[in-house]
């Protein structure tokens, strides 16, 4: 489950964008009830990436945003308990390891579905079926 975490340089100390990463997976999982799952955890995947303040824009005008997306099948995020909590603590975490100077109203969470039948787990391409059946045996 591929995380994209987009920041704007500065948002986050440098150096903790690998706290980020490893809280916001804590989160996913465990909104998921699959903390410690050995077939889910080491299947979410990250990715950082940091751009100058020139290359973020909110209402066509530059300023320092966070992007949290998650790339899922389409049974992950599908509650709403757990969309709002996860939202609020992946808000909160980035809020909080950037000392409290990222604005929570420019700290954005969305969370894209993925076609199912278009999931790939060790090579194979994967129904939500079959990857529930291997998510289950972790």
């Amino acid at each position: 489950m591929p995380l994209t975490l987009t920041l704007t340089e500065g948002v986050l100390p440098a150096g903790t964008e690998n706290q980020a990463i490893a809280q916001l997976t804590e989160a996913m999982l465990k909104w998921h009830g699959l903390t410690g799952n050995q077939v889910m955890t080491p299947n979410v995947t990250a990715s950082v990436h940091l751009l100058p303040k020139s290359a973020t824009f909110s209402g066509g005008k530059e300023f320092r945003g966070a992007w949290i997306e998650w790339k899922v099948p389409a049974f992950a995020f599908n509650d709403r308990v757990i969309q709002q909590g996860f939202f609020k603590d992946a808000t909160e975490i980035i809020h909080a390891l950037s000392g409290g100077g990222q604005p929570r109203e420019n700290i954005y969470v969305n969370v894209v579905h993925t076609v199912d039948g278009a999931w790939n787990l060790d090579g194979q391409a994967m129904t939500n079926q079959q990857l529930g059946e291997a998510i289950a045996k972790g």
